[in-house]
């Protein structure tokens, strides 16, 4: 897409757009005309909300879940719910720049901030995207061990052909792309709902779990595995993801026309993440369920409750239909985060490389530290890296928000599309508590907590 997309002197941005979000399908989905029925339009835009869930329900959110659940019962409900609503919140405000601005949050960055603190911002990003990549791909992995008893280093390897997948599938169009995603959303959350139905989880538990409990942030523990969480579901990759792919539509580029897309893409998102936080939460019920009533605190790792599943609720297929839904997230997750990085890269640096070349350089960035780290520490590691990478995951996120916060609440980017102050003020209190959890997280880990209490 060589034509300047905008005009910088009217548009509030710096310099003008020449280079489209993922360019290859660009404005290739078609929008039903204005007359068209509200279900035809819903559908139209139905799809890149279920890409963005995706990352919202990968392996990493499993070693949390089941590490929080295992640990604290049905206490840590309320952080998945108060995640779920944070990523309502923030990928509306992502979808809203990629329309309104026609670029995506990792153009709009390189736009606004000098070269430095672009190049920094891009760093940071990688690396949440390879902390990511090292959770899909070794839940993978981990999946392909148990059904087929595959080496975890040659599962992470065997994972790393997703590359391949996502250009057939872009190449036969995007739609086909989405469809894919989310047929193997609808199998985890099967999968998802018979482990429900096999274990019985006490009603008044969960409804008692969704209530906030200040013990949360006081216990040390439980707030390690509570920011694992807040980084396994808000996660910063996600942001550049979905303000790009929400350029795939063919709406009117008018303002009418935008204000629609808008509504029908958070549409989209919310229905999406609604569902994410179904699965999310059903893997923290499961393990409160079967293994914290049970008195096993510990199953933190995946191999473990795939163990153990199948004997404690004696159903034989328990423990298969876990690592089936996890070989799903698994790869569901890698499709999602291949073009997360191609859309970084571009849109920081941007490169123009041949489509198969970005993605293979994209790919390779993110696959060596989890071929490494699975080399390293093998099986007795993983849970602990799972949720490492969640933690970094979360680390990053400040990065990615902050941006994206500034530049939706700006009259001069946005124009009559600037967020309303009601939701400027709920924006910044998200980006807010994220900010301070982390900081929170930090000074637990080097000591600084107990030294200033000491003061």
């Amino acid at each position: 897409m060589e034509e300047q997309i905008d005009n910088p002197a009217k548009s509030g941005w710096r310099k003008g757009n020449k280079q489209a979000s993922l360019m290859e399908v660009f404005r290739t989905v078609k929008v039903p005309e204005k007359n068209g029925s509200v279900w035809r339009k819903f559908l139209a835009f139905s799809g890149p909300g279920y890409l963005v869930a995706v990352g919202y329900m990968d392996p990493g959110n499993w070693a949390t879940s089941l590490a929080g659940g295992s640990a604290f019962g049905y206490t840590l409900l309320s952080v998945i719910m108060l995640s779920n609503l944070m990523a309502i919140l923030l990928q509306a405000l992502a979808l809203k720049l990629g329309i309104v601005a026609e670029r995506d949050l990792a153009q709009a960055c390189r736009d606004h901030y000098s070269k430095p603190v672009s190049i920094m911002l891009w760093v940071a990003c990688e690396i949440a995207i390879a902390a990511c990549d090292l959770a899909e791909v070794i839940g993978s992995a981990i999946a392909l061990n148990l059904l087929f008893g595959l080496p975890l280093v040659w599962g992470v390897c065997l994972t790393a052909l997703d590359v391949l997948a996502v250009m057939y599938l872009q190449h036969k169009g995007f739609r086909l792309l989405e469809a894919f995603v989310i047929a193997l959303i609808a199998l985890i959350s099967l999968c998802f709902l018979l482990e429900m139905i096999f274990s019985h989880p006490s009603a008044l538990g969960m409804l008692a779990g969704f209530a906030p409990k200040l013990e949360i942030i006081k216990n040390r523990e439980m707030l390690f595995v509570a920011i694992g969480i807040l980084g396994a579901t808000v996660m910063p990759h996600n942001l550049y993801l979905h303000s790009a792919i929400v350029q795939t539509r063919n709406y009117d580029r008018t303002p009418e026309g935008k204000r629609e897309a808008i509504t029908y893409a958070t549409l989209d998102s919310t229905v999406a993440l609604m569902g994410a936080l179904f699965i999310n939460g059903a893997i923290l019920v499961v393990a409160a369920a079967v293994f914290h009533r049970a008195g096993k605190t510990d199953v933190a790792e995946i191999q473990d409750a795939y163990k153990l599943l199948s004997p404690m609720l004696g159903v034989g297929v328990a423990g298969t239909i876990f690592a089936v839904a996890l070989l799903a997230s698994g790869q569901n997750s890698t499709l999602t985060g291949t073009l997360a990085g191609q859309i970084v890269m571009e849109g920081f640096l941007n490169l123009r490389l041949r489509p198969w070349l970005r993605r293979l350089v994209t790919r390779l960035i993110a696959i060596i530290p989890a071929v490494i780290a699975t080399a390293l520490y093998g099986e007795s590691g993983t849970a602990k890296l799972l949720i490492w990478s969640q933690v970094i995951l979360s680390l990053q996120l400040s990065f990615a928000v902050i941006p994206l916060v500034i530049f939706t609440g700006s009259k001069a980017k946005m124009g009559e599309f600037v967020n309303p102050k009601w939701l400027n003020v709920l924006a910044w209190l998200t980006a807010v508590i994220i900010l301070v959890l982390n900081l929170k997280l930090l000074a637990d880990f080097f000591g600084l907590t107990d030294w200033l209490a000491k003061l």
